[in-house]
């Protein structure tokens, strides 16, 4: 004869037993949680895709663990899909439910704007990938943009002693900024685009490729003076209150990467 199944209210809560370690945990949560989402596209109006989630709270030295099943229930009730405006209604959720000073949300996902090539005009789309980070910390709501926009660098130093050519490579630049207004991801990629040796494009005819390749020639840059150049810009840039810059060249004639960062605010 089967067992009857026992019912949730029988079932001992292991999480909420006590902890004597008096050690209070920053953050406690899920991550690595794919879920779709909703967010604005200057283009478009919105734009659907897919992001990378974590949900985190702040846990009180007296508990020995949090409720997992409970940020997917918040999460859950807020819609198969997550719109950027929802994100402080699900941090105040994540607060009530967990009984959390301070709740945590991330989002990783890849971004698309379509570009079209220099010369031809023929259309391509390219994927940014974006983190949303947000924080609600008792009613104070801190949140941040980040994007990673791959660029073209040719070195200035290769160009000044070589007679022929000089030795360009694909790096990428991360900026991350908080604002007093909001940005457009759209702008954050244009400002770091402006200050490489040329952008970068999916779909290039042959005029094309004569053009950045040309304009990359035309307009060398270390790593240092590219962080510098997106530095100015941000700046410079009314509604930017704080950034970090990061800047990774995968070298073409070396087998490691060239770095630098900045972080202003």
């Amino acid at each position: 004869m089967k067992k009857p199944l026992a019912q949730p209210d029988s079932l001992h809560d292991t999480q909420s037993s006590p902890d004597f370690r008096n050690l209070r945990i920053d953050k406690v949560g899920v991550k690595g949680l794919r879920y779709p989402i909703v967010v604005r596209d200057r283009a478009h109006a919105t734009q659907n895709t897919v992001a990378t989630v974590t949900l985190a709270v702040d846990l009180p030295h007296q508990f020995k663990g949090t409720h997992m099943s409970r940020f997917i229930e918040v999460l859950q009730e807020h819609g198969s899909l997550i719109h950027v405006e929802s994100i402080p209604a699900i941090l105040r959720a994540l607060q009530e439910r967990l009984q959390a000073d301070s709740a945590h949300l991330e989002l990783d996902f890849p971004y698309f704007i379509e570009k079209k090539a220099p010369v031809t005009g023929a259309p391509g789309l390219v994927d940014y990938q974006t983190c949303f980070d947000a924080t609600l910390h008792g009613k104070d709501l801190r949140f941040k943009v980040a994007v990673t926009v791959p660029v073209t660098t040719l070195c200035p130093c290769s160009k000044a002693i070589s007679e022929r050519g000089a030795h360009n490579q694909r790096g990428q630049v991360r900026l991350e900024v908080t604002f007093s207004k909001t940005v457009w991801i759209e702008d954050l990629v244009a400002l770091v685009e402006s200050c490489a040796s040329s952008e970068i494009f999916s779909l290039l005819k042959r005029p094309d490729e004569k053009h950045v390749t040309e304009r990359a020639y035309d307009n060398p840059v270390f790593v240092e003076d590219l962080v510098r150049a997106v530095s100015v810009r941000c700046e410079a840039h009314p509604d930017i209150v704080w950034y970090r810059v990061e800047a990774e060249n995968f070298e073409s004639i070396h087998n490691h990467s060239a770095y630098a960062v900045i972080e202003r605010g």
